[in-house]
This record gives C-alpha cells, sequence and structure tokens, in this order.
C-alpha cells in the first residue's frame, strides 16, 4: 500500500492532521541530522574470530560534524529487550539526538539468548566499550571521557560495565575505561536475589538468558560489584514501573549513597517502562538535561 493511499483511507480532517505531524517529524529529523554523521555497522570484535556474529557484534556510531580539540565525550547506549531481542536500528533518535548536543554516541548490538547467556552479552559489551577506546578519535570522541548508557536489560548491562572491572583486565586493559553510566529504568541490577525468589508470575523465563547457576545469577548482577571506587552513575526509574526495577532501582540507590558514590536516583512521576525510553525522542528530556552536565558536554 503507497503511503498516499494509505492516507486515503483516514477521515478528511484527522488524515491532515496525520499528514502534518509526519511533515513536522520528517523537517525535525532532517534538521537533527544535518549537525551529525552515521557510521553505521562497524564491527567491534574482528571478523572471523570463534563466535563472531555479522548481525550482533557491530555498532553504529553517531558524531557531529563539527570537529572540536580534545574530542567530544562519549556515550555507549545499550538497548534492552529482555535479552533476547532488540536493535541497535531502533534507538537511531538517541544517536542523533546526543550528536546534535555535543557528544558523540555509539549505539551496540550484542549476542542475545537463547543463543548465549548474560555473561557472554556482559564481554560483548565490554568488546565494543574496548573498541570504543582504541577508534573514538577517529569520529571526534574524546577516549579518556566514556560513559555507559541502556534502557531495561541494557541498563542493567550498563551498570555492569561501570562496575565490574574485571569485565577490563581481562581484555588487557589496567584499569575500567567507563568514566560514568547513565541507567534508565535498568533491569538486571540484583538477579541473584530476584531470581532466588522468583516472586513474579513468569520468572521461569529468565533461566533462558541467565541460566540455573546461582554463582553466574551473582557474576552479572551490578549489586556486588559497585565499591567506593566506583564511578558516578544518574540512575531514573519510572513511577508505574515494574516493582522488581522499583525495588531493585531503590536499594541499588541506597547501596551507592552508603559507599559515597556520586550519584542522582530520580523517580520520574506516571512513567511506565516502555516511556521511560521513548521519552528520549524529544530533546528536551530531563535526561539528557542532566546527562549533558554528567559527561561535559558544551
Amino acid at each position: 500500500m503507497t503511503f498516499s493511499r494509505l492516507f486515503w483511507q483516514v477521515p478528511t480532517a484527522l488524515g491532515t492532521c496525520v499528514i502534518l505531524l509526519f511533515l513536522v517529524l520528517l523537517v525535525n529529523e532532517c534538521a537533527v541530522a544535518r549537525p551529525s554523521k552515521r557510521t553505521k555497522d562497524i564491527a567491534y570484535r574482528e571478523t572471523g574470530s570463534p563466535g563472531f556474529s555479522a548481525e550482533r557484534h557491530v555498532l553504529d556510531v553517531y558524531a557531529p560534524t563539527k570537529k572540536r580539540a580534545g574530542g567530544y565525550p562519549v556515550v555507549l547506549f545499550i538497548h534492552g529487550g529482555n535479552w533476547d531481542s532488540g536493535s541497535k536500528n531502533i534507538y537511531w533518535f538517541i544517536g542523533r539526538r546526543l550528536a546534535k548536543q555535543g557528544v558523540v554516541a555509539v549505539i551496540i548490538n550484542y549476542r542475545l539468548a537463547p543463543n548465549v547467556l548474560v555473561p557472554a552479552m556482559a564481554d560483548d559489551c565490554a568488546d565494543a566499550v574496548l573498541w570504543t577506546t582504541r577508534h573514538i578519535a577517529e569520529y571526534g570522541g574524546d577516549p579518556n571521557r566514556i560513559f555507559t548508557m541502556g534502557h531495561s536489560a541494557g541498563g542493567g548491562l550498563a551498570a555492569l560495565m561501570a562496575t565490574k572491572d574485571e569485565l577490563f583486565t581481562g581484555l588487557g586493559l589496567t584499569r575500567n575505561p567507563v568514566k560514568g553510566a547513565i541507567l534508565d529504568d535498568p533491569a538486571g541490577l540484583d538477579m541473584y536475589d530476584y531470581l532466588q525468589k522468583m516472586e513474579y508470575p513468569n520468572d521461569q523465563q529468565y533461566l533462558v538468558p541467565f541460566g540455573k547457576d546461582p554463582t553466574v545469577w551473582r557474576s552479572v548482577s551490578p549489586m556486588y560489584f559497585v565499591g567506593k571506587d566506583s564511578p558516578p552513575m544518574l540512575l531514573y526509574t519510572g513511577g508505574k514501573t515494574y516493582p522488581s526495577i522499583s525495588i531493585s532501582g531503590g536499594v541499588f540507590d541506597r547501596k551507592l549513597t552508603g559507599l559515597g558514590i556520586k550519584h542522582t536516583y530520580i523517580v520520574m512521576a506516571g512513567k511506565k517502562h516502555v516511556p521511560m525510553v521513548t521519552q528520549l525522542f524529544w530533546a528536551n528530556n530531563l535526561i539528557y538535561r542532566d546527562l549533558l552536565k554528567f559527561v561535559g558536554a558544551k
């Protein structure tokens, strides 16, 4: 069905409003795209290496077109999707919004269940961070200012990147390169506790990505790796999100506070889980406003 035939079936007044909205969004996207450049489907793991996936071991870079001395801060975004779905291609708008506001954005894919367990997903994310440290200067980013960001399952992985130093020492780095994390309604902050309790309907589904070994659950739970030397964080949960996310977010906040980790914790009134990320379509958003200050964008 063509675009024109689609709107021919909509009542005239409503059709006119929908067309106008479409045109406004199209003009807005053109305006956002002009100050930035997207480089798609860059492999962050060596092609042909064991386990390499041409679909999942890739990332997109969104960079301001104007160069800056010293480079721009970098935000590496990890998508959600229940650890078994999702794609970087959905989140182009985050890349565009950040690049327009003086941030180099790296939006990544990683392998998913049931093909791998969460520890392998964490290894993929760490490999993407490693690639970023080595190559982001080529795209105008500052390799010394890399921050992780994620929503839902991606939020838990973003927190793990910031707190589990072993992920990077195992790759040959002497220190964790992540300077901070932005966690948007993060899931999986404490799967060790969650999977022992099994309090909610359908919790058995999480044994697919996490397996049945409690030591594995703990190994990918940021709650057990955050320490006094962990970097600062921004933590947001929706006022109407899933109870498990709300509860673990509050516990994580209290642990950060107890350890003296600089952070901000905000419960966004009335927000459900999915709108916590779709709100990032709009540039003048609380999370973006906080993020730009947090990463030192100018």
